[in-house]
């Protein structure tokens, strides 16, 4: 044991352990390591500890070709991806961080390694196969082969995007032997070659959600409802429409009709909010949910291709990180006397030990409270609380230009501008507050104007919809609203409804959602805020596109949806359903200076039904969709309920 000795990298000698030829078990726990010495050799060391040091690399731990057990716990610049490269480069382990990884680590040595093999090599045929002449110098061996690492490391994508800096590792690592096989080119020591299968040995046929399902079941509460049964036959979504008042030959409109089918499965139902734990709680409201945005996304940096598939949800006393292909609940964050209503992410760089900069996602999460807590979820540590208002806060976003800008809109009528600053290596970090927005209703939703974010604010309120300036610049600090949005049927302030639903489609269309019944409206941002002039505080009309068809329900809250990328709005309704509106169609007509309003309410594309889904024999009872979030490239559409159940769609 050698925890707790302040121990540096530099004070791990290799001519003295080398000479610790039997050592098993080692533990360097509690010190101050950032890397592991490439010649420690200890060929015969089964189990180590490094929790609670500073490590930032695990490659060189393939050296103990023989180990176990492994856990490196609150290591906070350590990754998933790091999981992964010890599973690969580990072929013994059985223990990491505590949870069997058997099953999992198979995944990755056999499956994940075959189809990243078969990937590099097409891509290799289909590129630049035909760029190599019959007889070649070695000077164009060598133009070739950094062209094909750099492409195949681009290109070449597969699982999970949380997973992209592992299998950028491996892709360069299997193009290497790839090369080094097919063009007799000599292979870089630091790679590990890719483990044999042994002809005889029967292949994995487990699909890498069993793998990581079996992993999750080690976890300490229960994610999935226990004794799920779904009917098939209530799994169709047949409320198909295709969009009215459009004229079209038959052929086109086949094609149409084709595109807009957007045929989602339910992939899984989980309760891991539940109070205590307990599997009996269908009560339990859940609230908010946002996908984590990409670290890393190297030369991509279009935000489809660098869209998540973690999710964060919460409701009730805790936050959930969720994987939505696999339906794992990676990690759980409860404070007993609260209940979240609102969750959102910003990306901070932060300084580390050796003034090295780094890439950290900062989760925020708000609720009854009126506390927002913040959280570096790669660390699995709350590093603080902001006390942000005095009665609740029902919804919480970040700038999207300014990392540090957190806005909190709370019951007191108030819509805060917080700069949260950015934690040093202890943690510790300083909070102000820049604005106060007087609301004259309680704020529900609130949205940045995707042209002009560190300008304009629009929140939907209990009374309506409204808009500030939160320009900077300006001297005062607290700041009254400077227009109100009328809608159709509404001649005043008086007679205003609640706008519980606000999105932005792109970056002129505002969708929002009214109690008035099945009203959710789309309308023109600047065309609307023209009308209103300089200066003064005024009731504007807004210049209404068009009205989306939705349920004829009464019941408040049920908020509202955008993939901007997709020209998709969604929204759920009080049985359970997902309305779905592609809008492609209608985009570039509103976009003109001259789009009329479109005179019939637009159908939804597709209606997805709640399957009829029975927990312990028994049907959930009513169950209203409180909010439906789909990542950015809508591959998953995560719907939260009232009754405790977080449903996963996937587009199949």
């Amino acid at each position: 044991s050698l925890s707790k000795l302040q121990l540096k990298t530099g004070d791990l000698d290799p001519r003295l352990f080398s000479r610790l030829r039997h050592l098993q078990k080692l533990d360097l726990s509690d010190n101050l390591l950032d890397k592991f010495p490439n010649s420690l050799t200890l060929p015969d060391l089964r189990v180590l500890n490094c929790n609670n040091n500073k490590l930032e690399d695990v490659t060189a731990l393939k050296q103990f070709p023989l180990l176990e057990e492994l856990t490196y716990e609150n290591n906070v610049y350590l990754t998933l991806n790091d999981d992964y490269k010890v599973m690969f480069l580990l072929q013994n382990l059985r223990l990491l961080n505590g949870k069997d990884i058997t099953k999992l680590a198979n995944h990755v040595r056999r499956v994940n390694s075959r189809k990243l093999t078969s990937k590099v090599t097409a891509h290799w045929e289909k590129f630049f196969r035909d760029q190599l002449p019959e007889k070649y110098t070695a000077e164009q061996v060598k133009s070739i082969k950094k062209k094909f690492l750099k492409s195949v490391q681009t290109n070449v994508v597969y699982g999970p995007s949380s997973l992209s800096e592992f299998t950028r590792w491996r892709v360069k690592m299997i193009a290497e032997e790839f090369l080094a096989y097919s063009l007799g080119l000599e292979l870089n020591s630091d790679t590990e070659p890719e483990e044999k299968m042994d002809e005889n040995e029967e292949e994995s046929t487990e699909s890498p959600r069993e793998a990581a399902e079996d992993v999750a079941q080690v976890g300490d509460f229960s994610s999935y409802i226990s004794n799920v049964t779904i009917t098939p036959s209530k799994r169709k979504r047949n409320n198909s429409k295709s969009s009215p008042g459009n004229k079209r030959s038959k052929s086109q409109a086949n094609t149409e009709e084709e595109a807009e089918d957007v045929s989602a499965e339910p992939l899984h139902f989980l309760q891991c909010h539940s109070k205590g734990n307990s599997r009996e709680d269908f009560k339990t409201q859940l609230w908010s949910c946002v996908f984590e945005p990409v670290l890393d996304s190297g030369a991509r940096k279009d935000p489809i291709v660098s869209s998540s598939r973690t999710v964060a949800t919460c409701g009730g006393e805790s936050v959930c990180l969720i994987d939505c292909e696999t339906g794992t609940v990676l990690k759980k964050y409860k404070v007993a006397t609260e209940e979240f209503f609102s969750v959102a992410w910003t990306t901070l760089t932060m300084v580390i030990s050796d003034s090295r900069k780094k890439a950290h996602n900062i989760l925020a999460a708000a609720g009854r409270r009126g506390i927002v807590k913040l959280i570096h979820v790669a660390a699995d540590f709350c590093y603080g609380e902001i006390k942000a208002h005095k009665k609740p806060i029902a919804t919480v976003c970040f700038s999207p230009t300014r990392e540090t800008h957190l806005f909190t809109a709370s019951y007191d009528k108030r819509i805060a501008l917080w700069d949260i600053g950015i934690p040093d290596c202890d943690y510790n970090f300083k909070a102000s507050q820049l604005l106060l927005l007087e609301a004259v209703s309680i704020p529900l939703r609130i949205a940045l104007v995707p042209t002009c974010p560190e300008q304009y604010l629009l929140a939907g309120c209990e009374g309506g919809c409204f808009a500030w300036n939160i320009k900077l610049d300006k001297g005062q600090k607290s700041r009254p609203f400077e227009a109100i949005f009328q809608f159709p049927g509404e001649e005043s302030m008086t007679t205003s409804h609640r706008v519980d639903g606000l999105a932005f489609l792109n970056d002129d269309v505002v969708v929002s959602k009214s109690s008035k019944p099945g009203c959710i409206y789309l309308w023109s941002w600047s065309r609307t805020f023209e009308a209103k002039g300089k200066g003064c505080q005024r009731t504007v009309s807004a210049v209404i596109l068009a009205e989306l068809e939705w349920s004829t329900t009464d019941m408040s809250y049920l908020t509202l949806s955008t993939c901007p990328a997709k020209d998709y709005v969604f929204c759920g309704d009080e049985n359970g359903s997902v309305w779905m509106y592609n809008l492609s169609n209608y985009t570039t007509a509103w976009g003109s200076a001259k789009g009329k309003r479109s005179e019939r309410r637009i159908s939804p594309t597709q209606i997805l039904k709640w399957p009829e889904l029975r927990v312990n024999g028994q049907q959930p009872p009513e169950i209203l969709v409180n909010n439906v979030v789909s990542d950015p490239a809508f591959t998953y559409l995560v719907v939260l309920t009232s009754v405790n159940i977080t449903a996963i769609w996937k587009k199949s």
